[in-house]
């Protein structure tokens, strides 16, 4: 027997339950490598937002006389996983943050996508009041997505962008030096290789040192 919408959109609340339950981890794990106290502080308030969105989900089961009960998400687990990868990068402060703010922005338009359908699947069900209670959740997703762009074209890409250059002209400027060095080193060994006036390979250095410390010979008396 084939399952109806309702049994559908019970099987996407419990997912995205169990999406939310993921989520308060990460966030925390993303708030800790955020090196941007602004981008921290955005991870932080939409962890306490999300804690308020699984109750909120709590009390949609209540109203469709459901067991609150998750179903593993396999898709936010998969955006998760990336964001974990992300970290362990040797990337410089500001790019890490960009990353983290494309990392957090990825689960933003999974739930998005999530809830949008939920609430339109509610309303199609005539279930008004869960619809409601889905979009105030989808309103805060979209708020929170609005801040992570907020932030990105606010300076953090930006910075990102200038830490590159900077590091190149860095390495430039290394280069520069090693090149230097090197004409130094060569220049010296061309003098320690000079024959001397006898044609041996004496080095000159040591020979123009020994002349300048040689003593006088005193000539005998008659």
């Amino acid at each position: 027997m084939s399952k109806p919408l309702r049994d559908a959109f019970v099987e996407e609340l419990r997912d995205i339950y169990d999406a939310e339950k993921q989520l308060l981890k990460a966030l925390a794990k993303l708030a800790k490598a955020a090196t941007s106290d602004d981008l921290r502080k955005a991870f932080e308030a939409h962890l306490q937002e999300t804690r308020g969105q699984l109750a909120r989900l709590a009390e949609v089961f209540a109203r469709l006389d459901e067991k609150v009960r998750g179903k593993h998400c396999d898709g936010i687990a998969g955006i998760i996983k990336e964001g974990a990868s992300t970290m362990q990068e040797n990337f410089n402060d500001s790019t890490m943050d960009a990353c983290l703010i494309a990392a957090g922005q990825r689960a933003e338009h999974y739930e998005i996508a999530a809830y949008g359908s939920l609430a339109a699947w509610a309303k199609t069900l005539d279930l008004d009041e869960v619809a409601d209670l889905l979009e105030e959740t989808l309103e805060e997703e979209k708020a929170a997505d609005e801040r992570l762009s907020a932030l990105a074209e606010g300076g953090i890409n930006a910075q990102a962008a200038d830490g590159e250059v900077d590091e190149e002209q860095h390495d430039d400027e290394e280069d520069e030096d090693e090149d230097e060095d090197e004409d130094e080193q060569e220049e010296d060994e061309s003098l320690d290789e000079q024959p001397s006036e006898g044609g041996s390979k004496a080095p000159a250095r040591k020979m123009a040192a020994a002349r300048a410390t040689r003593k006088p010979v005193a000539r005998a008396r008659r």
